[in-house]
């Protein structure tokens, strides 16, 4: 059989055995693939792994000998199948792998605003400390979460776990399908719900303006989900305080993207899911779905 990976730098960069696939069958992976190279890297192989890489029917219809299709992530609107199915490709993905490390991620992202400790650690390595200035102090007051509210838009796995969290400091935790005007008007609103053409630019300029004044949005889901416009704004009249943000639209973000250098906003490079542990989780249930497969069970099966 003939396995070929797509998009392997994010997954698994070299830090990981590849055991779990290589054991069923030849196996190759490309750290990178563009939409031009897709058909030609498909040629004559049986199975694909994926991160993000587009798989419309064009690509399906071009490899016959494709059966499997496995989506190396958790979301899959980057893979048509519904085409999969009039195929007969059968499509697995890897549930809620990232729970932990993207809830992880997403309270490090509010601390960093809250507790300012690279702001502090700066301060310390400058010399402020030692010399007994009280400026950061001013500049970078500390906030206290206990007795403030969470808005969690989107209660699936990895919201339930970062409300678990904010109430483990004492937070209020509000849930935006129970209680969507007090969500809205928490002191954190916390985004963990799927990009659909639904909930595209859901943090528009209607939904902030909605939002507490001096509120703290954070998205660690889909960068779809804000208008970054509107959040850019926000942030700079002072409606809002602060943003952390792991995901963007597009990825990479655009050089003019309106969010980029503001300094009341947080950005990470999409890196909440990365942990050594949760890649190998990955790689491990990739290789486990296509061993299924092959048995004829239906193990993580979309498809």
């Amino acid at each position: 059989m003939k396995i070929v990976f797509l998009d392997s730098s994010e997954v698994n960069p070299g830090d990981i055995s590849w055991e779990p696939i290589e054991k069923l069958g030849e196996f190759k992976d490309y750290k990178r693939t563009s939409e031009e190279e897709i058909t030609d890297r498909l040629h004559g192989a049986e199975a694909v792994f994926l991160d993000s890489v587009p798989l419309g029917r064009k690509e399906m219809e071009r490899s016959p000998s494709l059966k499997f299709i496995g989506i190396a992530a958790t979301g899959y609107n980057h893979v048509d199948l519904q085409a999969a199915a009039r195929l007969g490709i059968a499509v697995t993905n890897v549930p809620a792998y990232s729970t932990d490390a993207v809830a992880q991620h997403t309270v490090a992202l509010l601390l960093s605003i809250t507790n300012r400790v690279e702001a502090y650690r700066q301060g310390v390595f400058s010399g402020d400390w030692s010399s007994c200035k009280e400026t950061l102090r001013e500049t970078a007051p500390l906030t206290l979460l206990s007795g403030k509210s969470m808005g969690i838009v989107g209660y699936g796995n990895i919201g339930k776990k970062v409300a678990e969290l904010a109430g483990a400091f004492g937070m209020k935790v509000n849930i935006y399908s129970r209680s969507p005007q007090e969500t809205v008007e928490s002191d954190v609103v916390s985004l963990h719900c799927p990009l659909t053409p639904e909930t595209r630019h859901l943090v528009d300029k209607s939904f902030i303006e909605n939002m507490k004044d001096g509120a703290i949005l954070l998205n660690t889901a889909r960068g779809g989900l804000v208008d970054a416009g509107a959040l850019a704004e926000a942030l700079t009249s002072g409606k809002l305080t602060a943003a952390g943000l792991d995901v963007m639209e597009p990825e990479p973000p655009e050089e003019a993207n309106p969010l980029i250098g503001l300094e009341n906003c947080w950005i990470t490079p999409h890196v909440a899911f990365t942990p050594y542990e949760t890649r190998k989780t990955v790689v491990d249930t990739c290789g486990a779905n296509l061993e299924s497969f092959l048995k004829g069970e239906r193990r993580n099966r979309l498809v």
